[in-house]
């Protein structure tokens, strides 16, 4: 009983102390967003769920699978994931300061003293054991500052979870962007090779007429200007398309199969017609249009804007550890154990052996440091609430943009059609009279100039409302997580 009474006490008295204990850290209020109230609507009903996982909010198949490809082999997501690791080990060293540290020791020493040096002339021999527990510096936190230290790296944690979330949503949405980039020059590809083969049989035609004498030597050139200039749209989409498929396997850190790529439609170049190239597309991802009024709160639930206020909450307790160092540091040093001239006697009754031994240290005189190092953190608070103000009024422009863009796609699709049907009339027609010798080929050329112009258009505001509707998803920063 007598051997447990130092330790006992020890306990009381830290238990006594820690109870006394407080917290100079500022009370945490979230900051007031500084947006307007509700996000701006997009004039559009709004039908569908915006909390949806990926997989759901994706429709097309092969689609998806270059997005499970990429989640699987891309590094940046796999640097994103290894520092969260890191930030939980880095806030496991921090907290383990909250709690003592208790040391197992065992030893033996035998010496040798020589006659000499002793009084009977005798050499003597001196022989000791002892086994210890043993409390090393242990830091009672009268002030908070060990918890604080800990909030922080807890904050830090929590920040560097948000970060790679937002660093998947990234991938996810560049992985989709550049799939749907590259399906969009499939399609351009397959328009300038339509364009060369029918740009080559009117050649063939004029150079025959040419022969016989009914056609101008202007209009051969003119034939043949529109010839190499297809061939020139052709071989630089050519290149695009491998340029994207270049930047896609990159994204996905592999390269992706062939049956996960976009096809385009098959046509035979002899007998379709241009305007199957510029056929509308299936949607690859559903539109989640946010409803009317929806409160700006939302944007809270982004990566960035929720990485942003970890990072305020961790400067928030880094002042309070800053406002501890003007105060005392109380440490305890204790051990209990036993000790022995025998091994046979190290637990026996009698051997018990303890120490213990508190120390406290006060902050006289320091040069100013403690002083620059609060405003250093009352600065750098400053600095993360503005950082955290600026990526809320950031993520509300984001969202606007898109909204802005939504309300007017539906319109500019329907013009951009409607001027396709048109230029595509205004060509036929040219033809019809060219041949009948009732016009020259510079009209054709004009009209067909337009009739092209007009597709590949058409072709780029389609890619334009489908990255609409991934966009929309990404800045509300909802659904990347499966349930």
């Amino acid at each position: 009983m007598q051997r447990a009474l130092p330790l006992r006490s020890l306990t009381l008295v830290a238990a006594a102390v820690l109870a006394g204990c407080v917290n100079l850290a500022p009370d945490y209020q979230a900051p007031a967003l500084p947006v307007p109230q509700t996000l701006p609507s997009a004039n559009v009903e709004a039908t569908t769920p915006l909390d949806a996982g990926w997989r759901d909010f994706f429709v097309e198949p092969k689609l998806r699978g270059t997005i499970e490809l990429a989640l699987a082999n891309n590094r940046d997501l796999r640097v994103a994931a290894l520092n969260i690791e890191r930030a939980r080990a880095q806030y496991g060293i921090a907290r383990a300061g909250l709690f003592p540290t208790i040391d197992a020791g065992a030893g033996g020493s035998r010496s040798r003293t020589p006659g000499s040096l002793s009084t009977g002339g005798e050499p003597r021999y001196a022989t000791q054991y002892s086994a210890d527990l043993g409390l090393t510096s242990y830091e009672i936190d009268l002030f908070g500052r060990v918890r604080n230290l800990s909030e922080a790296a807890l904050q830090s944690f929590f920040q560097t979870e948000a970060t790679q979330r937002g660093t998947q949503i990234s991938l996810v949405a560049s992985v989709a962007t550049a799939w749907l980039q590259l399906a969009a020059d499939e399609q351009r590809l397959q328009l300038a090779r339509h364009t060369l083969e029918s740009q080559r049989r009117s050649f063939d035609l004029i150079q025959r007429g040419h022969g016989l004498g009914a056609q101008s030597g202007l209009a051969l050139a003119q034939a043949q200007s529109t010839v190499d200039a297809a061939r020139a749209d052709a071989a630089a989409f050519d290149s695009q398309v491998e340029q994207d498929r270049n930047a896609l396997a990159l994204l996905v850190g592999a390269t992706p199969p062939a049956e996960l790529l976009p096809t385009p439609a098959a046509t035979d170049p002899g007998t379709a017609t241009a305007s199957a190239a510029t056929a509308e597309p299936a949607p690859a991802a559903r539109l989640l249009v946010p409803p009317a009024g929806l409160p700006s709160s939302v944007l809270q639930q982004r990566p960035d804007v929720l990485a942003a206020e970890h990072a305020l909450r961790a400067s928030n307790a880094d002042i309070g550890a800053a406002r501890a160092a003007f105060f005392p540091r109380i440490a305890l040093t204790a051990s209990a154990g036993t000790a022995s001239s025998t091994l046979s006697g190290l637990f026996a009754s009698g051997s018990s052996a303890w120490s213990f031994a508190p120390s406290i240290s006060v902050p006289i005189f320091d040069g100013g440091a403690n002083r620059a190092n609060l405003r250093v953190a009352e600065a750098q608070q400053k600095i993360q609430l503005a950082s955290y103000e600026k990526t809320v009024q950031t993520a509300f422009r984001e969202v606007a943009d898109a909204l802005a863009e939504r309300r007017t796609l539906a319109e500019r699709l329907d013009a951009q059609r409607s001027l396709l049907d048109a230029t595509s009339r205004s060509f036929s027609l040219s033809q019809s009279l060219f041949r009948s010798g009732a016009s020259s080929y510079l009209d054709v050329l004009d009209a067909q100039r337009a009739y092209y112009a007009a597709q590949q258009t058409l072709i780029g505001l389609q890619l334009t409302e489908q990255t609409n509707r991934l966009t929309i998803y990404k800045v509300l920063g909802g659904g990347w997580k499966e349930s």
